[in-house]
């Protein structure tokens, strides 16, 4: 049986990643930010593709559960949800397990809408949910060229994780 310590490393990284396909009707809700557009990304949430990538790269950085494991699909209370929740709850982890963030980056693949006109106001929404500095979020956006997913979007996301305070061992049983 695996020792039941907690890890002692000063800095951990996360990796999430999500893609919702777009759909009529509802609205496109990125990084925590409105966009004006005529289609919105059909999550069983408000289908914030940022965030949710996000909230699995904090959890992933503690090896924590997913967002979907916290956050079930199957559940009508999530439903149309705004994703702030989600990233709340994983920030709140990451600093029970003793972390905060360092610094993040993210790269949206989609074909519309341009993201560059929005970019600035999505790393300021970000920051601000995170409490860190704007200059502390990365954001790029890419088209899928070639990849045939005109009908969705995805995002990546990476963390980087710095201790804040010393967790005490776990005590065997």
């Amino acid at each position: 049986m695996p020792k039941t310590t907690r890890s002692k490393l000063e800095t951990r990284i996360g990796f999430g990643w999500d893609s919702h396909a777009f759909k009529p009707g509802i609205p496109l809700m990125v990084g925590g930010v409105h966009l004006a557009y005529d289609k919105g990304l059909g999550g069983h949430s408000d289908g914030d593709i940022l965030l949710h990538a996000i909230t699995d790269a904090l959890l992933g950085g503690i090896a924590g559960p997913d967002i979907g494991t916290l956050f079930p699909p199957s559940d009508p209370q999530w439903k149309g949800a705004d994703s702030v929740i989600f990233l709340r709850e994983a920030l709140k982890r990451v600093a029970e397990a003793g972390y905060g963030v360092a610094n993040l980056d993210s790269t949206l693949i989609l074909n519309a809408p341009k993201i560059g006109p929005h970019s600035a106001a999505i790393r300021a929404r970000v920051a601000e949910l995170m409490n860190i500095p704007v200059d502390s979020v990365g954001l790029k956006a890419k088209t899928p060229e070639g990849l045939n997913h005109d009908g969705a979007a995805m995002a990546h996301v990476v963390v980087l994780l710095q201790r804040t305070k010393k967790k005490p061992a776990l005590r065997r049983a």
